[in-house]
């Protein structure tokens, strides 16, 4: 099997995993989702604590919705978190 090949396959098992109608979102899109800006993202995504674009096109990428909302939802999971883990004991009778 060559190199080629193999991240064919690689790249075809990625996109059977992916459903069907999930959405591709342009940076700008993004930003006004996450409110994160341009330089956060890109920061985000340099250091592995935000999801890595798909390339599109001739220089355009865009990310999927999924993983944008799974994204959100961790942050959202943390907060929840923190805040059960400070609440003082009768807040949370």
């Amino acid at each position: 099997m060559t190199a080629s090949t193999s991240s064919t396959t690689s790249a075809c098992r990625h996109v059977e995993r992916i459903q069907l109608g999930n959405r591709l979102l342009r940076r700008r899109e993004v930003e006004l989702k996450t409110g994160k800006s341009r330089s956060s993202i890109y920061k985000g995504v340099s250091d592995g604590t935000f999801p890595a674009p798909v390339p599109i096109g001739d220089n355009s990428v865009a990310w999927l919705e999924e993983e944008i909302d799974g994204w959100i939802a961790e942050r959202l999971a943390q907060r929840n978190t923190t805040l059960n883990t400070t609440a003082r004991p009768e807040a949370r009778a």
